[in-house]
């Protein structure tokens, strides 16, 4: 089950230098011009969490295996991408794709790279990205009114509906607010996240702002938080070329010396990783072992039956019972045995909702 966060802005905002950090990796080329992105750049990185060590030291297991999350380095975006300028037709092709949204803001001035429009301005760079992918929504849901008005005067039950929650969006859009703040009901959800709109997508606000203002954020990153809080998103703020030294760095100790140095007690990247699978409503749930100490990730709500189907299909289309220990009660009581002891291993059925930090172990027949 794969699960990415697409990573935008206008060109030279740090979208690059970010993922490179990301992925602690060259794979995005970094450099003064727009579009040194052109095809999206792709990598997988491990979910922070120390729930894992603890599990690990009791477990004492071959390997310890996080979660990883997907990241997509996508090229920057022009005013005027929704009528094709710049790289705007396969910039929104690339967006349609991903799960979510990392919004990335220059929160600085100066520097090697020169900003696209001259001067820092992170508010007004994201309006003009936001403009952008309203118009390119509301231009998708214009053309589905003609077809849908014909089939919805044929009593097509689903049209109707349909082209009711089509016309709420656009009205919405044309307000300046974004798909994801129309309220849709559990019926009219299946069919809205369908209509593959941009803006429905949820969305981060990554501040990157220059080496010295890492730990406390600037005026710009202040603006731009401010910015955030009104339409609900988060915000986090990185010096992208921190991130990217800091990455290069192996030694723990090393590193660990270097960011309190910094005055930071964890890289921004750690904090990225994390808000990205909060955006994306993802619980981890932790397979324990001899062999491996292992974190899933499933969506918020999902089943017990669906989350052994992330570990292979047939431990769901066999699936016979979940032995279920909550994470604290495992730490608690140092292990699977003391939890069996003090009788809080739970044997959960199919249909049980999978808690944040549960411990389990699936029984399985095929």
């Amino acid at each position: 089950m794969g699960f990415n966060c697409g990573i935008v802005g206008l060109p030279n905002v740090g979208k690059s230098t970010l993922f490179n950090a990301l992925t602690q990796s060259q794979a995005a080329e970094s450099a003064n011009f727009p579009f040194t992105t052109i095809e999206p750049n792709v990598g997988r990185v491990s979910v922070p969490d120390k729930r894992l060590d603890a599990l690990a030291a009791i477990a004492n297991p071959e390997k310890v295996l996080p979660t990883q999350l997907e990241f997509v380095d996508i090229a920057g975006l022009v005013k005027g991408a929704s009528k094709g300028e710049g790289l705007g037709n396969k910039f929104l092709g690339n967006i349609r794709e991903v799960d979510a949204i990392m919004h990335v803001l220059r929160c600085f001035d100066g520097g090697d790279v020169t900003h696209v429009n001259g001067a820092a301005d992170p508010v007004g760079d994201a309006e003009t990205v936001s403009t952008e992918l309203m118009l390119a929504d509301m231009e998708s849901l214009a053309k589905r009114i003609d077809p849908l008005t014909k089939k919805a005067r044929g009593q097509d039950k689903v049209a109707v509906m349909e082209l009711a929650l089509v016309e709420r969006t656009l009205k919405l859009l044309e307000s300046g607010q974004p798909a994801r703040e129309l309220e849709v009901n559990d019926d009219e959800a299946k069919i809205f996240h369908k209509l593959g709109l941009l803006t429905s997508k949820p969305v981060l606000y990554i501040l990157n702002v220059d080496e010295d203002s890492a730990a406390t954020g600037n005026a710009l990153s202040a603006k731009a938080t401010a910015m955030a809080a009104d339409e609900g998103a988060g915000a986090v703020v990185i010096s992208a070329k921190i991130e990217e030294e800091v990455a290069q760095l192996t030694d723990v100790a090393e590193r660990a010396e270097f960011l309190e140095s910094l005055g930071l007690e964890e890289t921004g990247l750690d904090r990225v990783v994390r808000a990205g699978q909060d955006l994306l409503k993802l619980f981890t749930f932790f397979t324990v072992g001899p062999k491996e100490v292992r974190a899933w990730t499933i969506p918020a709500g999902a089943t017990a039956q669906e989350s052994a189907g992330v570990i292979h299909t047939d431990f769901a289309r066999g699936f016979i019972a979940a032995e279920t220990i909550s994470y604290d009660d495992f730490i608690a009581l140092g292990g699977e045995q003391g939890a069996k002891d003090a009788g809080k291993m739970r044997a959960e059925g199919r249909g049980y909702v999978v808690k944040d930090g549960d411990v389990m172990l699936f029984r399985f027949n095929v």
